[in-house]
């Protein structure tokens, strides 16, 4: 009884987090979302910006603002690997033709969710710029083997503690990251998940770089779990993929953009960048020469 408690006020808890606040819920996308999908190639990393209570805490945590991370692993019927097929569909009943992607959900563990979730989200594309195909087929076939292992709660939290002096910690409270656990994992975040699979094929990501006594440069993976979905997007190995939705403007390039003035009649504006929630408020088309698809 006191553990079927125990998993109820668990349950609740993480229903709080991962529950999108009010101030939040009118946030909408600030890409161009078509041109978005329509450039996705598998095994890029999707960035998000999130607007939960506990992508709110992440932001503290990281001191960025990319709260989540996910692996695009293409459509059903692109994936040409017959064993990573089946696995993915064992775990996604959906439309084989809805654009997938593989993630480690507080709240749901290592799930296959389509593209079309994600559509009011501001997301950001890390393409690894330098990968071989075979290993960008390896890497989405090594993510689908992650599929329904559980949320690592305890990750997140040891990546906390690091913010605090190590030594006023309680033993018990301290960092487990570093323990040496035999086999295959069997909790996982989004970043660390994503990480194992770019080192299986020995892609870097922010590698670790030792000068010795003797001038010599040597390098090192960091442990996967010590990613956070930030590191992608400062990776120098990964190139950001942007279509802005607000499209520059030929017309007037001296201005780019159709700006109003301000003056006394003009309405407090947010500190924050404003968001229309409707997707339709701004006519996307392609990007020109101007803003170009990739910074």
């Amino acid at each position: 009884m006191f553990s079927r408690l125990k998993n109820q006020v668990w349950d609740s808890i993480v229903a709080w987090l991962i529950a999108i606040p009010e101030a939040n819920q009118n946030l909408s996308a600030i890409n161009n979302q078509d041109e978005l999908l329509a450039s996705l190639q598998a095994a890029d990393v999707l960035l998000f910006e999130g607007r939960t209570r506990v992508g709110e805490i992440i932001k503290l945590i990281t001191l960025s603002p990319w709260i989540h991370s996910a692996l695009y692993v293409g459509r059903l019927s692109e994936i040409k690997d017959p064993v990573t097929k089946t696995r993915v569909r064992k775990f996604y009943n959906g439309d084989p033709n809805q654009q997938l992607v593989i993630e480690s959900l507080l709240g749901y563990g290592t799930v296959v969710r389509p593209m079309k979730d994600y559509m009011q989200d501001n997301l950001r594309v890390c393409r690894p710029t330098y990968i071989r195909p075979s290993d960008q087929r390896k890497v989405v076939s090594f993510a689908a083997e992650h599929l329904g292992l559980a949320y690592d709660v305890r990750q997140l939290l040891d990546l906390a503690r690091f913010f605090f002096p190590y030594g006023i910690l309680p033993r018990h409270w301290r960092s487990s990251l570093f323990q040496h656990n035999a086999g295959k994992p069997t909790h996982v975040v989004c970043s660390g998940m994503i990480a194992r699979c770019f080192q299986s094929v020995h892609y870097p990501i922010l590698p670790v770089v030792v000068t010795d006594d003797m001038e010599q440069k040597k390098i090192y993976k960091r442990h996967f779990r010590l990613f956070v979905p930030a590191d992608f997007d400062y990776s120098p190995y990964f190139e950001i993929v942007k279509y802005p939705e607000l499209e520059l403007s030929e017309a007037n390039d001296a201005s780019y953009l159709p700006w109003e003035e301000t003056n006394e009649d003009t309405p407090d504006l947010p500190l924050i960048v404003a968001r229309s929630s409707s997707p339709n408020s701004v006519i996307a088309s392609k990007p020109n020469k101007l803003t170009g698809g990739v910074t």
